[in-house]
């Protein structure tokens, strides 16, 4: 392959080679000067902290040419980063990967290319395994030594869904993993022993060439991609010369059963790394499988830090008199019983917040827990639940007296008016466009009217 100079990529953007997408799209964003706006949008959709930090038309004079040099070199490494098969080819082959070996050579689609490449290739999860939905293949093929392989492989990241049960009580879970790993037999070499490769015909021994891909109706860019041939090495053996274990693929597939532990009180977005389980290429150390904690929603409790929330639904006589009963199920399948008794006076209203200390999630490496958060609220008995005069007196007789006229002086002349029961207040001051009016916020949250800020 043919000398280029090597970039860290990853240090262009101050970020580590197991970075996600996230922290890739972190290190290089920042929304940008009004001044340099337009600029900015030109060069690229994505504005990004090293590219802003180093854009030329934020530097003097005369630093605009370094300058201009650190912004491409930035918006360079986003570009390749940020897309999973280019990073790959980066991980796999570093910049050879990406900078033309001379002359135009064959046309060809990037795509096709990939699919040669990793086509049947790669580890997995058979089947998936609980809660993740399948975790497809680990693309990743045989590769060679030589300038630009990094010193370890591409890690593979998966979302995992847990419960809240789960995050609760802590959870460890098997499954089996296909990966590709070095061949045994020929040491990764790809040939029998003694054997010598020979140059790879189509890319010329240089592990990569020039291809044109269409990027719009009669526009074309040329791009250098692996050879699909060589797989980057830019060396073959003969048929007859390549390892029979590994068919001259320099790796083959191993199953293993990993375990994956979650600790309790572990939170949403946590990763948990299987150090070294990713796939295996010849002079590298095998990359991680990373898996990020994603909290699905729970049907009573909300979650905040290592505390808890739950609504709690008591009668009306509940609310005025006490109760001593169960009032939810814990996340552990206990009974939370609460016992409130007369004549305490404790009187709990609508929207009450009851805390309880130490019935939260366990808080982890610690033998601590969050509180428990409850909010009250109070079920109404239905119309007509009382029957008589007679009852409505007791009822009189047993609450505290009504307020009997307003507060302030006595009117002049009394009416007796109509109510309606099932009034709504959204059409308080509907249509009137008054800011005050009851709906007038609300619409416009949903973009369909409501105050607008006045252009200055």
């Amino acid at each position: 392959m043919n000398d280029v100079d090597e970039v860290d990529l990853y240090e262009v953007l101050g970020i580590t080679n197991g970075a996600t997408k996230v922290e890739i799209k972190k290190a290089y964003h920042k929304v940008p000067n009004p001044i340099i706006r337009t600029r900015l949008a030109q060069e690229t959709d994505h504005h990004m902290q090293a590219a802003l930090a180093h854009h030329p038309d934020k530097v003097v004079e005369e630093e605009r040419e370094e300058a201009e040099i650190r912004f491409k070199s930035a918006k360079q490494a986003y570009e390749i980063l940020y897309d999973d098969d280019k990073r790959h080819l980066y991980d796999t082959h570093g910049m050879a990967a990406f900078n033309p070996g001379g002359g135009m050579g064959e046309e060809g689609d990037i795509n096709d290319l990939f699919a040669q490449m990793f086509g049947g290739m790669g580890g997995g999860f058979p089947g998936g395994m609980p809660g993740m939905g399948g975790m497809g293949g680990m693309p990743g093929g045989p590769g060679g030594p030589g300038r630009g392989v990094p010193r370890k492989g591409r890690s593979v990241e998966q979302t995992y869904e847990v419960t809240l049960e789960e995050l609760y009580k802590g959870k460890t879970t098997k499954f089996s993993n296909t990966k590709n790993i070095v061949c045994g037999t020929c040491k990764g070499s790809g040939g029998k022993q003694g054997a010598k490769p020979h140059d790879c015909s189509v890319c010329g021994g240089k592990g990569a060439k020039a291809v044109l891909r269409q990027v719009g109706p009669g526009l074309v860019t040329q791009e250098t991609v692996i050879c699909s041939t060589c797989t980057g090495t830019g060396k073959l053996f003969k048929e007859k010369e390549r390892c029979k274990k590994c068919k001259g693929k320099k790796t083959i597939e191993s199953k293993n059963v990993l375990e994956l532990y979650i600790p309790r009180g572990a939170r949403q977005g946590e990763r948990i790394v299987l150090a070294g389980e990713a796939d295996q290429l010849p002079d590298q150390e095998p990359g991680d499988i990373i898996f990020e904690l994603e909290e699905a929603p729970h049907d009573v409790f909300d979650r905040a830090g290592a505390d808890l929330k739950a609504d709690i639904k008591i009668s009306l006589v509940e609310a005025l008199t006490g109760f001593n009963r169960v009032v939810l199920t814990h996340l552990d399948g206990r009974g939370i019983v609460l016992n409130i008794t007369q004549p305490e006076g404790k009187i709990l209203r609508p929207g009450q917040v009851l805390k309880i200390a130490g019935e939260g999630m366990p808080v982890k490496k610690s033998d601590a827990r969050g509180d428990l958060f409850l909010m009250v609220d109070i079920e109404f008995p239905e119309d007509g639940w009382v029957k008589n005069d007679a009852a409505v007196q007791k009822l009189r007789d047993a609450l505290p007296s009504p307020v009997i006229t307003p507060e302030g002086e006595k009117p002049e002349e009394e009416e007796e008016v109509e109510v309606d029961f099932d009034g709504d207040i959204d059409e308080f001051g509907a249509g009137s466009g008054d800011p005050r009016a009851g709906n007038e916020w609300e619409d416009d949250d949903e973009g369909e009217g409501g105050p607008q800020c006045a252009t200055q």
